[in-house]
């Protein structure tokens, strides 16, 4: 496993040292929150040298819908004009929470106005975050109970320095940064309605359950061996320039609890990167909503159709906006952190209190866990309410990185064939947070520029999750709640020009198969078949143009 460098902070390297004492009043905890993100935009067909290029920021009906144009202004609170121009503003993509760092920690530090006396907490959350967890029972009892079946024994393991996972590169490599997540075809009609209803976030395998997890504690077969095959898929612009694509095949071998159904859904998914998750969440509901097509057949004039995810919060038992994950199936960042805690680790926690075993799985249910009883009538846990409001507080305040060479012309022009183009009609530049009643001093009230509208997409064939079998389901067959397998939830593009630097092995889309941003850029289809389209009649000029403006956010 990946470790996480320690923090050269004194206060908080002392706070880390005291927390893991045996005598600690605090448990130590992690989250291995798989949630990420990328999914580039497109850019103009034209020339920089083409003088007849439209006006910066001036859209034709086949680039953006009126509707949609005049939502991303209202939502913006300016121009489409001044969002395509430079911008100082824009260089804080995160608004006051964020840093000016380009190393390799540019992922990791807290939000620039967190004030000294909130510090604290965040420390502790990164303490929460780097620590392995072990196996119960064990003299580290203030962080046993891993497993009986887990994915890693820790989130940074997934989040390599807070950033984003890869996918294996062969079949030797682990897949520590990638899960697969499993899902089931309904064949009843209550499951049916169920699904419709999002009363049921899918139809789970009966042996494998809703998430594959490749390793167990000793005793505990794991589920499956994931492995990954590549084959390259040269794609050639107008101007002969060829890019080498590569294709994925994901494989599940050596089964540890029977075969494998045919028509069982595959979805790959790396980890995503924890940058501004708690700008993302303040964005108010109606924001999001707002943004979603409205018209009979969900097509905007421009093709592009979006749908916000409708899900059931496990917190409250209600319905609610899903806003995280690659396929928007969890509400805040609360549920996400438990969530990924009990898939990914087999930890359990007052949200997520079952251990993540099948009822066919005996070893798994009959392992000892690391539950401590909570007291209140509460049920045993491994992760109790205290240690998961330090991860979520961590989680919420990990600084976006400023933008660098913003006012470059080389960027301004790959800016401007990216709003020529429409990519904004998904990639949402600019919101204003409202402030709140709550806590989340450090973003209310921030100008952001994430570049998503959090919706679901059809992005295409290729990118469609497949059965075991390697066929493509039906488009009516729900996978995530209201998500299908062709729709993907448009990730936040801010920070990704940095992510590299973060960590070398980092890639890109939800299964990992692009290495650089052009690649994730020509591998989008379905509602971005006709930008793509375009993109490819870039010279060797525009493209440099494009990936210059990608590459500074």
């Amino acid at each position: 496993m990946n470790a996480l460098p320690a923090t050269k902070d004194r206060s908080s390297m002392s706070l880390h040292t005291f927390l893991l004492s045996k005598n600690a009043p605090l448990k130590l905890a992690l989250s291995a929150l798989c949630i990420w993100s990328l999914a580039a935009c497109q850019p103009t067909d034209s020339s920089s040298a083409d003088k007849n290029d439209t006006q910066a920021g001036k859209q034709d009906d086949s680039s953006l819908s009126t509707e949609r144009s005049q939502n991303i202004e209202a939502l913006a609170g300016v121009s489409m004009q001044q969002l395509a121009s430079f911008d100082p503003q824009e260089i804080k993509q995160g608004g006051d929470t964020g840093i000016s760092i380009t190393s390799a920690e540019s992922y990791s530090k807290p939000s620039s106005n967190l004030t000294a006396s909130r510090k604290g907490s965040f420390f502790i959350g990164n303490a929460f975050f780097q620590q392995p967890w072990v196996v119960a029972p064990a003299s580290t009892d203030s962080r046993d109970g891993l497993g009986a079946l887990f994915n890693v024994a820790a989130c940074q393991s997934c989040h390599v320095k807070d950033g984003r996972g890869h996918a294996p590169m062969s079949s030797e490599d682990d897949a520590d940064s990638l899960l697969i997540r499993l899902s089931m075809p309904a064949t009843t009609d209550e499951q049916r309605q169920q699904l419709q209803d999002s009363q049921i976030e899918k139809v789970v395998h009966p042996m494998y359950g809703g998430q594959l997890q490749d390793r167990g504690i000793q005793g505990v077969p794991a589920e499956a061996r994931i492995a990954v095959q590549w084959t390259d898929k040269p794609v050639t612009f107008a101007d002969g320039y060829v890019e080498t694509l590569r294709a994925p095949t994901f494989e599940l071998t050596k089964p540890g609890y029977g075969a494998f159904d045919d028509e069982m859904m595959v979805s790959p998914r790396i980890a995503l990167p924890m940058i501004g998750l708690g700008l993302l969440e303040q964005i108010p509901d109606a924001d999001i909503k707002k943004q979603a097509s409205q018209t009979p057949n969900n097509k905007n004039s421009d093709g592009i159709s979006g749908k916000f995810n409708w899900v059931m919060d496990p917190q409250t038992g209600k319905h609610a906006l899903g806003r995280f994950g690659w396929k928007a199936g969890q509400t805040k960042l609360i549920t996400q952190n438990q969530s990924a805690f009990n898939e990914d680790m087999g930890l359990t926690s007052n949200i997520r209190p079952h251990e993540s075993c099948m009822p066919s799985q005996t070893a798994c249910i009959k392992a000892t866990t690391g539950a401590d009883e909570q007291g209140n009538g509460k049920t045993p846990v491994e992760v109790n309410d205290e240690v998961a409001k330090f991860v979520e507080f961590y989680t919420r305040n990990l600084a976006v990185p400023h933008r660098r060479n913003a006012d470059d012309k080389l960027v301004l022009a790959g800016k401007k064939r990216f709003y020529d183009m429409g990519c904004q009609s998904c990639h949402t530049p600019r919101y204003q947070l409202p402030k709140t009643d709550d806590d989340h001093l450090e973003q209310h009230g921030q100008v952001i520029y994430p570049y998503t509208d959090l919706l679901l997409h059809d992005m295409g064939d290729d990118l469609a999750d497949r059965t075991i079998a390697g066929k493509l389901p039906a488009k009516d067959t729900q996978v995530e709640f209201l998500a299908n397998s062709y729709e993907w939830r448009t990730p936040a593009l801010w920070g990704i020009g940095l992510a590299q630097n973060v960590d070398p092995q980092a890639t890109f889309l939800h299964d990992g198969r692009a290495r650089t941003l052009m690649e994730a850029v020509l591998w989008h289809g379905g509602e971005a078949e006709k930008q793509r389209q375009k993109v490819l009649k870039l010279d060797k000029q525009g493209r440099a143009e494009l990936n210059a403006f990608l590459k500074s956010l």
